[in-house]
């Protein structure tokens, strides 16, 4: 699923510092489910380390360090309304909170930073039924979500775009300084991520291109496919699913190249990223030819 087609940068743009967004249902600050308590946000998921004992000396070769899944929770969470309301109330959160098969954004703004995304289910909730209940309140009920992706993502989506390198197109001036070159595509550009964490593009490679190949000069990942895109063609690469797909959902996983690395490797580093988009050698440039990318910069 191209999460970056998901637009939740209004429903960002309304919270207010102590609020949190599943889906469409908004808890915390200015409404019936207050919380004083939230886990797993702010720390750093468990990883998986890739180390291994070095058989004869102290220590480990050192491996990568892979992260698990992260686990959110709303703890000692208090819902209060008119007794008569309550029944609503509660059942308007267990309806938010329900067994569902897709991750749905979940939306947490505590600080002035604003509110972070992670894509998450809702895998527990308790709401105690005790005597405050008859009165309309419920104490120590609690909320708990699991995301399978544990980076935490800016709302907004950022985009970038080139074409194939052209040459420099002259051309005369009417200010007295005599010919200039005027620059077209370079077939560069720039992708920014100001979060901590790697984060997954989506590509979309625009025919008519022979061997298309996206290059991150930044970590020398490379993306390349043996094949000729119709002018009306394109090729999307999820780089998080792993996927690469024509617009009629024909696979051309089989058409990367020995150089191209696995989609999933293929990612934006913190910081800036810089990429270049080329073609099969001494193919001619078809201004119609392009990259485009899509992301959200990542936090641990």
């Amino acid at each position: 699923m191209d999460r970056t087609q998901i637009d939740v940068t209004a429903a960002a743009a309304a919270m207010v510092v102590g609020q949190l967004r599943y889906g469409d249902m908004l808890l915390g600050t200015h409404t019936p489910y207050t919380w004083r308590k939230l886990t797993g946000w702010e720390t750093l998921p468990g990883l998986d380390s890739g180390n291994v004992a070095r058989p004869s000396q102290h220590g480990a070769h050192l491996g990568r360090l892979l992260s698990q899944t992260r686990t959110v929770g709303l703890d000692e969470m208090i819902v209060r309304a008119h007794a008569d309301e309550l029944g609503a109330v509660v059942e308007q959160l267990g309806a938010a909170t329900a067994v569902v098969e897709d991750e749905m954004p979940l939306l947490v703004h505590i600080d002035t930073r604003g509110p972070l995304l992670a894509w998450a289910r809702a895998v527990r909730r308790e709401i105690p039924v005790e005597l405050g209940y008859a009165v309309g309140t419920v104490t120590e009920a609690a909320v708990e979500w699991e995301a399978t992706d544990p980076r935490r993502y800016t709302p907004a989506v950022q985009c970038a775009e080139t074409g194939l390198p052209e040459p420099c197109l002259p051309w005369h001036g009417d200010y007295g300084h005599g010919p200039r070159g005027v620059p077209a595509s370079t077939g560069d550009l720039l992708a920014h991520n100001h979060g901590s964490a790697p984060t997954h593009p989506m590509i979309e490679l625009h025919g008519p291109v022979d061997t298309p190949r996206l290059t991150n000069t930044t970590t020398g990942a490379v993306l390349e496919y043996d094949v000729i895109l119709e002018a009306d063609e394109v090729l999307t690469i999820d780089t998080f699913d792993g996927t690469a797909t024509l617009p009629d959902g024909e696979s051309l996983l089989t058409a990367a190249s020995v150089a191209s690395w696995p989609e999933p490797a293929f990612t934006l580093d913190p910081g800036e990223n810089t990429l270049t988009f080329r073609a099969a050698p001494d193919e001619p440039a078809d201004p119609r030819a392009a990259a485009a990318l899509r992301w959200r910069s990542a936090h641990w």
